[in-house]
């Protein structure tokens, strides 16, 4: 499964909340997760609430990641980092454990004319080291990967990373060690949250 997959299954359309870009998104879920017979849901398919809105916000400040070496936590469809190319980053790099989520990443990158460079697995035993700018769209959606992204995150805003997350009001995001930059009222999917739209928050740790 690669780039066929994803473009057998995908449309390219505008993103709601972000229509400066494009992405190849799914209609429905469950059955293109069938599909993958893979244990992870194909996170890639999807413009997420907490990836949309901090799209937004680093379209609206460029000065965030201008000139900048950006690297996009766990990546998707990888929105969050055709945005910080869009928005001037000298070096953007995608980071996921899916490879079909790299696929996707490749393929929105070049249907937005960015680059964007891919690494593929776990990475949250490090400090995105090398990178100025840290962004994580949606990433506090389960207890265990709270647990590994936190440290992850902490670690590189210890040796000067800016850091930047969004979050649709998840319940494992941990509110108390972040402060709220920007919110936006995201137009999501019906099938993937239950309703047309999301209040998500654009964060920095305190």
């Amino acid at each position: 499964m690669s780039a066929e997959f994803v473009l057998a299954h995908t449309t390219l359309a505008p993103v709601p909340l972000v229509p400066e870009i494009v992405l190849h998104s799914a209609a429905e879920a469950m059955d293109l997760w069938a599909l993958t017979e893979r244990e992870q849901p194909p996170f890639w398919a999807f413009p997420w609430a907490g990836g949309q809105a901090l799209a937004r916000y680093v379209l609206d400040h460029p000065a965030a990641v201008a000139g900048k070496r950006v690297f996009d936590l766990a990546s998707g469809s990888g929105l969050v980092a055709v945005a910080a190319a869009l928005a001037g980053a000298s070096q953007v790099t995608a980071n996921d454990v899916d490879p079909l989520s790299l696929a996707a990443v490749e393929l929105n990158a070049a249907a937005n004319d960015v680059v964007v460079e891919r690494v593929l697995g776990d990475v949250l035993d490090g400090d995105a080291g090398g990178a100025d700018v840290v962004l994580a769209g949606d990433v506090f959606y389960d207890r265990e990967i709270t647990e590994r992204v936190l440290p992850f995150l902490r670690r590189a805003a210890a040796r000067g990373a800016a850091v930047l997350v969004g979050d649709p009001d998840r319940a494992h995001l941990p509110r108390s060690k972040f402060v709220a930059q920007a919110r936006y009222a995201v137009p999501v999917p019906q099938t993937l949250e239950s309703t047309d739209t999301r209040a998500a928050t654009v964060w920095s740790p305190l």
